[in-house]
């Protein structure tokens, strides 16, 4: 630096004359200067052939080391992929994980399913046997601390045991237990299963029957043989292991149907008190049916031979022998021709007024009784109704007291209600069909009647019209019109007062008219 000072001052600075010390002094420090400059230029020198011999190894030491960033990176690389690789594994895994639980689960649901199926499918007879293992399993899957494994391997062990039961029940099984026999008393002994059907024996051998489940119990029940025979060949069956097996197609059904069925007395005494009128009103609507059908049954009718012989008679004008036929003749039919015969001669007005009269009397007593039955039929069935109401009021009454949990609770209502309903259609209609009966027969009757009544009378008319032998009937002149309407005014009058007018006349209140 102080060499270039220097030069700087030499070069730039003003021109004085330089005395000769300074020209030594200038010469001594160029000559320094010089000596610095050359040992610097060959320090350079010595540098630069330093940096050239150390470049080389740098050199290759640099592309070795980027050789070996290469190759790690290319590791990392293929260590990157083959952890995303893996990555996607671990998710497949646990997605795999995770379908296998679920399937894990829905298989222990079915299985469980599967055993409440089974308990509910098996014999009653057999639900001990099968007890430890289903009970297992159920404690098994609700406890906490169970594995899957456990429960899986219980669950397992009952589907082995049912294909075990099938194998064992095609040909017939034997194992002891106990049962409930009809007195209610806890019976040990043997049962036989061949498929659904199952049969016990006692251990003394004393009772032998079929065993079914009632309704709401849990325990096997049995059911004795009513045929000793049966009885002897299920016990030997069971005794010995082969033999012939009572059959029930209906597996027990029959016997449920039987317990279910009831008397008529039993099913009358649950329709209440309403049912009473309606049987006695049934047994009166039937006793007056019978009656009347009896009394229609036994009515005679002349026959064609005897009419043929009076309208005969009453032709000839022989009116001595047409009263002794028509005298001959039984029932109402020959009345009414009797009393037809007894005037003959007479005008026809009378003798179709007298015999019309006979005819009224007989229609009388043809239909006499019929309208009870008429309204047996009508009211029956209200009667019923009424029942019905009463029994559902009850069931509502004992719904509000006990609820409708209990349905045996509710079933003497309902009952009442139904069976009310049921005799009063049963009470109706065969008295509706009776009433129509009898009442056709008995216009069967009366028409026949008329029939003969009006040929008797045409033949009269023709018979002694024809021979002038007919009395003419008396006629009264036909009243005054003006006279009728007075009376009817006058009668009015006294009826509606002072103020009633009829056609606009006024009305007095006395009466005018001719008596």
């Amino acid at each position: 630096m102080k060499l270039f000072i220097l030069t700087a001052l030499a070069v730039c600075g003003p021109a004085v004359p330089a005395s000769a010390s300074q020209e030594a002094d200038f010469q001594s420090a160029s000559g320094g200067i010089q000596d610095q400059r050359q040992a610097a230029v060959e320090r350079l020198a010595q540098l630069r052939e330093d940096v050239a011999n150390s470049l080389l190894p740098l050199s290759q030491r640099l592309r070795k080391l980027e050789g070996q960033s290469s190759a790690a990176r290319t590791r990392f690389n293929d260590v990157k992929r083959k952890l995303d690789g893996s990555v996607v594994e671990l998710d497949n895994l646990e997605f795999s994980v995770k379908r296998g639980a679920a399937d894990t689960n829905g298989l222990t649901n079915t299985l469980s399913g599967y055993a409440s199926n089974f308990d509910s499918r098996v014999h009653i007879a057999e639900r001990e046997l099968y007890k430890p293992l289903i009970d297992a399993a159920t404690a098994a899957a609700n406890a906490p601390d169970a594995t899957p494994a456990e429960v899986f391997a219980l669950q397992a062990d009952i589907v082995d045991a049912s294909f075990e039961r099938i194998e064992e029940a095609l040909g017939g099984r034997l194992f002891a237990g106990t049962a409930v026999d009809a007195g209610g008393l806890v019976e040990r002994g043997t049962f036989a299963v061949f498929g659904p059907i199952a049969v016990f024996r006692s251990e003394t051998g004393t009772k032998v029957g079929t065993v079914e489940q009632p309704v709401n119990s849990y325990e096997p029940t049995l059911q004795p043989f009513a045929d000793p025979v049966l009885a002897e060949a299920a016990g030997g069956l069971v005794a010995t292991g082969s033999g012939r097996l009572p059959t029930d197609p209906t597996l027990g059904n029959a016997h449920k149907l039987a317990d279910t069925e009831e008397t008529v007395l039993e099913e009358i005494q649950k329709g209440g008190l309403v049912i009473i009128p309606i049987f006695v009103m049934a047994g009166i609507a039937l006793a007056m049916a019978l009656y009347r059908w009896v009394g229609l049954t036994l009515t005679r009718m002349p026959s064609r031979k005897k009419v043929t012989a009076l309208l005969d008679a009453v032709g000839q004008r022989d009116s001595d022998q047409a009263e002794v036929v028509a005298r001959s003749m039984r029932g109402p039919a020959g009345k009414m021709l009797t009393a037809g015969a007894e005037h003959l001669g007479e005008p026809t007005e009378l003798i179709e007024e007298v015999m019309y009269e006979r005819l009224l009397t007989t229609k009388i007593k043809l239909n006499a009784m019929l309208p009870f039955i008429a309204i047996c039929a009508a009211s029956a069935p209200l009667l019923g109704l009424l029942g019905t109401v009463t029994g559902i009021i009850r069931t509502f009454q004992l719904i509000t007291l006990y609820g409708s949990g209990d349905v045996k609770t509710l079933s003497g209502g309902i009952s009442e209600a139904l069976i009310t309903t049921k005799y009063g259609l049963v009470v109706a209609i065969p008295s509706l069909l009776l009433h129509a009966f009898l009442s056709r027969k008995a216009r069967g009757i009366s028409a026949r009647m008329e029939t003969l009544a009006m040929g008797f009378v045409n033949r009269v008319g023709v018979s002694y019209r024809a021979h002038g032998n007919l009395k003419e009937t008396s006629l009264q002149p036909a009243p005054d019109p003006k006279l009728v309407r007075d009376q009817v005014q006058a009668i009015l009058g006294e009826m509606l007062g002072e103020d009633a007018r009829v056609s606009g006349d006024p009305v007095g209140s006395t009466a005018t008219g001719a008596n």
